[in-house]
């Protein structure tokens, strides 16, 4: 739409919408979506794989120098994670990798290792970057500043049905269960715990569908940028 350079960050909440949202708006906007969630949910893969209990830093941090990870956007639009030459698109959002990505994103050594990957993406391209500290941390400077969230009930109520429309299904009780134990653990983590950076624009998208999100999130942005 524009070559104009810019960067958004999003923040939020499990289930906010984040991705699904930062992805459809940049496609709209025609730059590039960085789903941060999705490196952290790698390397969780990888833990998982190797059995390592992904609260042990120590054990985390030795695995790191093995981790090779690649992200490829298809026409469609679709980031797509490899690990180590092996696509785990679709491995990596299983019910079991949440907690995992949760854990090993509070290791600073981790997130040391993702910063330059993903402020490098920024340097270089227009971005749309959803996750949990991308405007306190990963990008402070960003053109836009974006918190979106929703009542926990209400994130646990979508999450629930995308599980079931991905073929995993998860009673709706043990799903909002996981996302108030996330929310929780990433609220108190030591490491850039989730919180609104000083300067985010707060959107409670609860009352919103998904097309009227998308529509405001637009808005916002090309007001904002000055598209």
């Amino acid at each position: 739409m524009s070559k104009k350079h810019f960067s958004v960050a999003i923040d939020g909440p499990s289930g906010a919408g984040k991705s699904t949202l930062a992805k459809a708006v940049a496609a709209e906007l025609g730059i590039v979506y960085v789903d941060t969630g999705a490196i952290y949910r790698t390397i969780g893969c990888y833990v998982y794989d190797k059995q390592v209990d992904p609260k042990d830093a120590e054990a985390v941090t030795a695995l790191l120098p093995e981790i090779k990870i690649e992200m490829q956007h298809g026409e469609d639009g679709l980031q797509r994670m490899f690990l180590n030459g092996e696509d785990v698109t679709t491995k990596i959002r299983l019910p079991q990798m949440s907690m995992y990505a949760s854990a090993v994103s509070a290791i600073p050594q981790v997130r040391t290792f993702l910063l330059e990957m993903q402020r490098e993406l920024a340097r270089t391209h227009s971005v749309i970057m959803d996750g949990r500290d991308i405007a306190t941390v990963v990008l402070p400077d960003a053109d836009v500043k974006i918190f979106l969230y929703a009542d926990a009930e209400i994130r646990a109520q979508r999450r629930t049905l995308e599980l079931e429309q991905r073929g995993t299904p998860q009673p709706y009780e043990e799903v909002l269960r996981d996302i108030e134990a996330r929310d929780w653990a990433d609220s108190h983590r030591e490491t850039a715990p989730l919180r609104p950076a000083d300067d985010s624009i707060m959107v409670d998208n609860g009352d919103k569908d998904f097309e009227q999100s998308k529509q405001f999130l637009l808005t916002l942005i090309k007001d904002w940028v000055g598209l």
